[in-house]
């Protein structure tokens, strides 16, 4: 069994070269994803991990980190389809007496962007998560949302405003070029192009308060307009077509619910044409 996916390192003329950063979003939300995780690390291309502070399987995913030091391990913030680490009586407006945020995307944005009053207590939020990321001693590689709520006028103002106090400083940029999406891809062609635009204004938007601060990010984010159909399919056409530079692919792998995802991250073929390629895989840190 190798000791996890061969992160390369850093080099001098990065733009002539492609590099690839393989992150598994919602590590700590099942068992099923951590195993999946650590499994596609050890013996495939997964390189990097976002990280659920406030769900179920949150500590057995921490000691998995810490078992696997060079998986790059990042905060996957959570502001809706999830838990809180506050207190109902804490944040009100947010969350169930179970600490739990709305599963409505649409109308969490709505609210987070309208309702002035909430921004307290959504910063309070994520100070908190932070704070609880912190707690576990591991180094944070990374920040995102969970669906990308970190972009979010609102939460975004937040991070930005309270970046160095948060200690960020590399961020996901989603952006998933929608021209070589319609060439890998097919099927959803509507919800495709929505999210595309969606997406697409508010990197547009973040992208320059990001680099105002020097956060590192990608030049581009592969899987938003997949919607959890990273295959191993879709995985083995991009590769030959992803562009110089620095590059990002996330997926969902799980060993049960997103078994395919998980597939495509240890396939020996896939393995096998990213050596051929000469592609490098890195973490954020690397970037």
């Amino acid at each position: 069994m190798s000791t996890g996916a061969s992160v390369q390192p850093f080099v001098t003329e990065r733009a002539a070269f492609r590099r690839l950063i393989v992150n598994a979003d919602d590590f700590g939300r099942s068992s099923s994803i951590n195993q999946a995780v650590v499994r596609a690390h050890r013996d495939g291309i997964l390189t990097t991990a976002s990280l659920m502070v406030n769900e179920q399987a949150f500590d057995e995913a921490v000691g998995l980190a810490r078992e696997n030091p060079q998986l790059g391990v990042g905060l996957h913030l959570t502001l809706l389809c999830g838990h809180s680490a506050l207190p109902r009586d804490t944040i009100p407006g947010l969350v169930s007496a179970e600490r739990r945020f709305t599963d409505n995307p649409a109308g969490a944005g709505f609210r987070y962007f309208f309702q002035r009053g909430l921004r307290a207590q959504l910063r309070s939020e994520i100070h908190a998560q932070f704070e609880r990321f912190r707690s576990t001693g591991l180094p944070l590689d990374h920040v995102n949302g969970h669906l990308h709520l970190h972009l979010h006028p609102t939460v975004f103002g937040i991070l930005m405003e309270d970046a160095a106090a948060l200690g960020i400083q590399r961020l996901r940029l989603t952006r998933d070029p929608l021209r070589l999406n319609l060439r890998l891809a097919s099927g959803r062609l509507g919800g495709r192009l929505l999210h595309a635009a969606i997406f697409n204004r508010l990197a547009a938007r973040a992208r320059p308060a990001i680099d105002r601060r020097g956060l590192r990010h990608t030049h581009r984010v592969f899987g938003l307009l997949q919607n959890a159909r990273v295959d191993e399919a879709y995985v083995t056409r991009l590769l030959p077509l992803l562009p110089a530079g620095d590059s990002e692919l996330y997926s969902h792998p799980s060993l049960d619910e997103a078994k395919a995802e998980f597939d495509a991250l240890v396939s020996p073929s896939v393995k096998g044409q990213i050596a051929e390629l000469g592609i490098r895989l890195i973490r954020y840190q690397d970037l």
